[in-house]
């Protein structure tokens, strides 16, 4: 039973741990922090920290609804979820992909925030490319199409070259 667990107390192992790892984070009330995590492939991702009774709960959002391939992209997020530490994929009733996970509060340690947090980085970032290629490619290729008819910058844009024929890796 987790009775015995002071929320304050856990909310300031929680602070301390993002301080300590210098995350931007703000609080929106009583045990609630809204944390941005940096990335490189997705810029940043988002995600909640909110302590309950039992539990402290983790929330990410991770990219919106695919366009397309919808079953590719599920697969690929449930094998994914076989590999994660303390968080899953799920979609909610949008069908925008979320990580979320549960930690009982006996275990909330500023190594176990470290650890979740870096799982939360390392699968939203990690994993970001591959969704987009999955999910979005479509969009993704009238964008470059769009982009060079106006000879705007590829430049981020590049990581996709190999979905676009002739794609010349993002030099203009």
């Amino acid at each position: 039973m987790s009775g015995d667990v002071d929320l304050e107390e856990v909310e300031k192992v929680l602070v301390a741990a993002l301080e300590e790892r210098e995350l931007t984070y703000l609080r929106r009330g009583p045990g609630r922090l809204f944390v941005t995590l940096p990335g490189t492939k997705k810029l940043a991702t988002h995600c909640w920290l909110v302590l309950t009774p039992h539990a402290l709960l983790v929330e990410a959002f991770v990219c919106r609804r695919p366009d397309e391939n919808f079953e590719e992209v599920y697969r690929f997020l449930l094998q994914r979820n076989a590999r994660l530490y303390g968080v899953h994929y799920t979609i909610d009733r949008a069908g925008d992909i979320h990580l979320v996970g549960r930690v009982g509060l006996h275990a909330v340690t500023d190594d176990e925030v470290d650890r979740i947090l870096g799982q939360v980085l390392d699968a939203a970032d990690g994993d970001f490319n591959t969704l987009l290629e999955l999910g979005f490619v479509t969009s993704i290729r009238r964008e470059w199409a769009w982009r060079e008819s106006r000879g705007e910058s590829l430049a981020n844009l590049s990581a996709f070259a190999h979905l676009v024929d002739g794609g010349d890796g993002g030099e203009n």
